[in-house]
C-alpha cells in the first residue's frame, strides 16, 4: 500500500511539487528580516552620539535581543502547533516591528534596551523556527537541504540589511530609520505570513512515493531528555555556538590587533566571513542529510581546530592566516545552524520538530552567553586576544570526543 497522499494539494497556486519550493525563498524573506537585529553595530555609533552613552551602554540592546530570541524559541516551539504557524509568523513579524518603531522614539538607553532588545528580541525567538517548520515538513526528501538553504536569509542579513540601515541613516538619520525598517518588517512578514502553510499530514512528493514509509510517531520517545543523542546534540551545538558567536564577536578586533591590519580592511573583510557563513548552511544541511551526523559534527570541530592553530601560530602581517582563519569559524558556525535543526528531525520526532528544535536551541543561547562574556573576561585579564584561541582549540577536541560518543541515534530511539 501506498503511504497517504492528497493528490490534489496545491502551493500558491502551483501543483505542490513545484509550488514548495516558493517557501524557501518566503522563509529565506522572513528570517532576513528577522537577522537585521545583527546589524546593531550600524545604529550604534548614531545612538551613542545623540543619546550621550557609552559604548558598553551601545552593546545592552543587542545583548538582551539575542538573549531573548534565545528565550523565547523554546516557548514559542510549543505555541506554533497549536496557533499555527501563519498566525505565528504573523505575531512574531509584527512584535520585531513594534520593537523598532518604539525604539525609534527612545530617549533613554534603559528604553532602548526594552525596546529593541527585550520587545524585537522576542518577536524574533516567536518567528524564528516557523520557516524551518514548513520548509522541513514540505521537504520530507530533502529536509537538510531545504532547513539550510532557508536560514541563508538569516546568515546573510547582516550582508543585506546593515548596508540598506547604513544608506537610510545618512538619508533620514537614525530614527526615521529604525520607524521605516519596523514598519517595512511588520509588511513584509505578515504578508508572507499568509503563505506560511504545512502540508496535509501525510503528504509526500511523488517521487518519494515509492521508497516513502508513513511517519509512526509510535517510534520516537514523546521525552526527548530520556534519549543520550539529546544531550550529545546540545553539548555539541553548545561548543559550537560558544566558539562560532565569540570569533564573530572578536573578528575585527583580533584583525587590528594581532595581524595588525587596516581598521577598514577589517571591517571589510566581515563581509566575506559573512559570506561563508551563508553558503555553508545549505552545504550542512545536505550533508547531514547523506551522512551519520556524528560524522559531519566531527568534521566541523576539525575545521574549528586546524582555524584555533592557525591564530594561535599567527603574526603581525600573516593577513592570509588570519582570513583563512575566520572563514572557518563563521562557515563552522553557519553550518551548526542548519545541522542542529536538521539532526533534530532525524532523531526526533518530526512532528514535534518545533518543540523539540526549540529546546535544543537553548543550547545556542547558552553558547552565546558564556562565549561573550569569557571572550572579554580573557582578553582583559592577559591583554590580548591570543590567548582565547587555546580554549576554543580545547572545546573543538571536546566537542569531537562528544559527537563521537553520543551524537548517535540510538536504537531504542526507532523501536516503540
Amino acid at each position: 500500500m501506498h503511504p497517504p497522499y492528497t493528490p490534489k494539494v496545491t502551493v500558491l497556486g502551483q501543483p505542490a511539487e513545484r509550488g514548495r519550493w516558493l517557501l524557501i525563498p518566503l522563509g529565506m524573506v522572513i528570517l532576513l528580516c528577522l537577522g537585521s537585529v545583527y546589524s546593531w553595530s550600524i545604529f550604534r555609533t548614531p545612538l551613542e552620539n545623540e543619546l550621550g552613552i557609552s559604548a558598553t551602554q551601545s552593546l545592552l540592546p543587542y545583548t538582551f535581543a539575542l538573549v531573548f530570541y534565545a528565550a523565547t524559541m523554546p516557548i514559542a516551539g510549543f505555541y506554533i502547533p497549536r496557533m499555527g504557524t501563519r498566525l505565528t509568523t504573523a505575531i512574531g513579524g509584527s512584535v520585531v516591528g513594534l520593537g523598532y518603531i518604539l525604539a525609534s522614539f527612545a530617549t533613554q538607553i534603559e528604553v532602548l534596551v526594552f525596546t529593541y532588545g527585550v520587545i524585537a528580541g522576542i518577536g524574533v525567538g516567536i518567528a524564528y523556527g516557523v520557516p524551518m517548520v514548513v520548509a522541513a515538513r514540505w521537504f520530507p526528501d530533502k529536509k537538510g537541504l531545504a532547513v539550510g538553504l532557508t536560514i541563508v536569509g538569516f546568515g546573510l542579513s547582516p550582508f543585506i540589511t546593515a548596508p540598506l540601515a547604513n544608506q537610510l541613516i545618512g538619508a533620514y538619520t537614525v530614527r526615521p530609520t529604525l520607524r521605516i525598517l519596523g514598519v517595512a518588517f511588520v509588511a513584509i512578514i505578515v504578508t508572507i505570513a499568509l503563505a506560511m502553510k504545512l502540508p496535509p499530514q501525510g503528504w509526500h512528493p511523488h517521487r518519494a512515493i515509492a521508497s516513502a514509509q508513513p511517519i509512526l510517531t509510535s517510534k520516537y520517545s514523546q521525552n526527548l531528555f530520556s534519549h543520550r543523542s539529546f544531550y550529545g546534540l546540545w553539548i555539541c551545538y553548545a561548543i559550537a555556538t560558544l566558539v562560532g558567536l565569540s570569533a564573530i564577536g572578536i573578528s575585527s578586533p583580533v584583525g587590528e590587533e594581532i595581524i595588525d591590519i587596516n581598521p577598514n580592511v577589517a571591517a571589510s573583510s566581515v563581509s566575506m566571513f559573512a559570506v561563508f557563513n551563508g553558503v555553508s548552511r545549505p552545504l550542512f544541511g545536505w550533508l547531514s542529510d547523506r551522512f551519520k551526523p556524528h560524522y559531519v559534527a566531527i568534521f566541523s570541530y576539525v575545521l574549528i581546530f586546524i582555524a584555533c592553530v592557525l591564530m594561535v601560530n599567527a603574526r603581525t602581517g600573516q593577513v592570509a592566516t588570519y582570513l583563512i582563519a575566520f572563514c572557518l569559524f563563521w562557515f563552522c558556525l553557519g553550518g551548526w545552524l542548519a545541522m542542529a535543526p536538521t539532526i533534530t528531525l532525524r532523531f526526533f520526532n518530526p512532528n514535534q520538530y518545533a518543540q523539540n528544535y526549540g529546546i535544543v536551541f537553548t543550547a545556542y543561547g547558552a553558547g552565546a552567553l558564556i562565549g561573550t562574556l569569557v571572550t572579554g573576561r580573557i582578553r582583559d585579564l592577559l591583554g590580548t586576544y591570543n590567548y582565547v584561541f587555546y580554549p576554543m582549540a580545547f572545546l573543538a577536541i571536546v566537542g569531537i570526543i562528544v559527537a563521537s560518543l553520543l551524537l548517535k541515534r540510538e536504537k531504542s530511539a526507532s523501536v516503540a
